[in-house]
C-alpha cells in the first residue's frame, strides 16, 4: 500500500481537496469524511486508468521493473 498526501481544506459550504503527487485528482464534498473516501476511490482509479494506459502505449511487448524515490 502506497501512501500519498491529501491537501483538504473548508470552503465554508463544502470541503475541497486534492492529492499533492498525482494531477487532476481533486474533489469536493459536503463533510471531511466524504471528502477523503471520493479521493481515496478518486486516486485508485486515476492510478487504475494510468497503469492500463501506459500498458497499452508500450505494446505487446514490454518489461515492468519497480522505482522507488
Amino acid at each position: 500500500m502506497s501512501e500519498y498526501t491529501a491537501i483538504v481544506k473548508d470552503a465554508g459550504d463544502c470541503w475541497i481537496g486534492w492529492i499533492e503527487e498525482v494531477p487532476g485528482v481533486n474533489c469536493q464534498e459536503p463533510t471531511r469524511d466524504e471528502l477523503l473516501e471520493t479521493l481515496r476511490v478518486t486516486l485508485q482509479e486515476a492510478l487504475e486508468q494510468n497503469r492500463a494506459d501506459a500498458r497499452d502505449a508500450a505494446g505487446e511487448t514490454f518489461e515492468e521493473t519497480r522505482i522507488a524515490v
